[in-house]
């Protein structure tokens, strides 16, 4: 589908600068409540994580539903999967995040759930853009639609959170860190893992509306490595600002990624019988990965980077687990979106199961030296990575390395960043290929 707002996941920009304007949000408010409603009585959830443009959009897209005769529920700061959770327990018709996950405050955008608490389907996206293309109407004063808010919203998802453990579950003696990236989790996943027994220390999780991922979270581990070796604790674990991504850090202070965690957790299902099919990866999964894999007899595929084409795949082999090296992970038995908490719980059931660390259990996974640089563009509708002379360089690239790496340039679908992936047998040699492509790319963009 030619998508004229959404990318591939929801809308997202700069705040103040079209799309992500109050206008917009009106009348995408507006445009969404009118596709919902084409589909029944029309309830739709809406939250947020903590920055502070999340109050005006909020209000925004508020005032869209209800002139289109939605009625709102409002959750305030929760995490993505919490809304998508959520819109499936109350049988909303769908759900709305406001949110730019990892990104810093100045940056805003729109995540939209289905009443199964799936992403959209590109159809009900279709009739969506269509609609902001469309005169705005006010429903009748009879029929327009009422907002309410929900007070419980945090102990449902926590109750939630904790049921994807057995409730034998008892996690006592163990040393957390966690750092909430002062974003949507630093209310509920501090209380989830000690209600659980564990004793846990919390970093960012004070929001103040700017300070969501500055320099803390999953992007920047910085902080909780030295926490983690400063308290001498088992492990630590950062969200990004969001909540559907995590990261860990073992009592050694090195940080673990998201095949680390997909490895642990589908090894632990495999031994245990549960794992349901497969694991899907991406295309930036590392290659070490996919070889533990082939030890353990775990079919494993990747699909295009992002948890949409993640999630597709998992629906399309029925199979149950995927994720990113981000740390965007999905257990399906238990959630249908990327879920950091639900993640981070089935590692350390895992870990607790084999009675191992964290750093001995990420032994089973030998990566293979992978060198990312991200290169910065203008943006529009240009893309660099099919200029013919980058392209040309990729194929001389891939060939100097005769079958024993791999060469993968990807332009984001979320900021004007190239991506420029290189992996394969020898680091130096790995990275001096990865400079290479990267200095072409911004030649070109110039």
């Amino acid at each position: 589908m030619s998508r004229k707002y959404f990318g591939t996941d929801g809308i997202r920009g700069r705040v103040g600068e079209y799309p992500i304007t109050p206008d917009f949000m009106l009348k995408l408010g507006w445009a969404a409540g009118m596709a919902f409603r084409k589909m029944g009585a029309c309830r739709v959830l809406v939250g947020k994580d903590t920055r502070i443009s999340g109050y005006m959009f909020e209000s925004a897209l508020e005032a869209g539903l209800s002139a289109a005769g939605a009625d709102v529920l409002l959750l305030g700061p929760m995490p993505t999967p919490a809304i998508a959770y959520l819109t499936r327990t109350f049988h909303a018709e769908a759900g709305i995040v406001i949110s730019a996950s990892h990104n810093p405050h100045d940056d805003n955008g729109i995540k939209f759930f289905s009443g199964q608490g799936t992403k959209l389907p590109d159809e009900v996206e279709s009739m969506i853009e269509e609609l902001m293309d469309a005169p705005m109407t006010v429903a009748e004063s009879s029929k327009l639609g009422k907002v309410s808010r929900i007070n419980d919203a945090a102990g449902r998802y926590i109750e939630f959170c904790k049921s994807s453990v057995p409730t034998t579950t008892d996690f006592a003696g163990l040393k957390l860190v966690i750092d909430c990236a002062h974003g949507a989790t630093y209310k509920v996943a501090p209380n989830v893992f000690r209600e659980l027994g564990a004793q846990v220390t919390v970093l960012s999780a004070a929001p103040d509306g700017l300070n969501i991922n500055d320099n803390c979270g999953s992007t920047h581990m910085e902080a909780l490595q030295a926490a983690v070796l400063i308290g001498h604790a088992d492990l630590g674990i950062a969200f990004d600002g969001d909540g559907d991504r995590v990261l860990m850090v073992d009592h050694t202070g090195a940080i673990v990624d998201g095949d680390d965690l997909l490895f642990i957790i589908a090894r632990d299902l495999q031994e245990r019988g549960k794992l349901h099919g497969g694991v899907v990866g991406t295309l930036m999964s590392n290659l070490g990965l996919e070889l533990a894999f082939q030890d353990l007899s775990i079919p494993f595929v990747r699909a295009s980077v992002g948890d949409r084409y993640v999630m597709a795949e998992l629906k399309e082999r029925d199979w149950q687990l995927g994720g990113e090296n981000s740390g965007h992970i999905v257990c399906c038995h238990h959630t249908t979106t990327g879920d950091a908490i639900i993640a981070a719980l089935q590692v350390l059931l895992a870990l607790k199961r084999r009675d191992e660390t964290l750093a001995h259990a990420r032994q089973g996974l030998r990566k293979c030296p992978q060198v990312l640089v991200n290169v910065r563009f203008a943006g529009g509708d240009v893309n660099p990575v099919e200029h013919p002379s980058v392209k040309e360089a990729c194929e001389r690239v891939t060939q100097a390395m005769g079958g024993r790496g791999r060469v993968l340039l990807r332009k984001s679908g979320t900021e004007p960043l190239v991506r420029v992936m290189v992996e394969g047998d020898d680091e130096k040699v790995v990275r001096g290929y990865a400079d290479e492509l990267a200095r072409l790319v911004s030649e070109v963009c110039a």
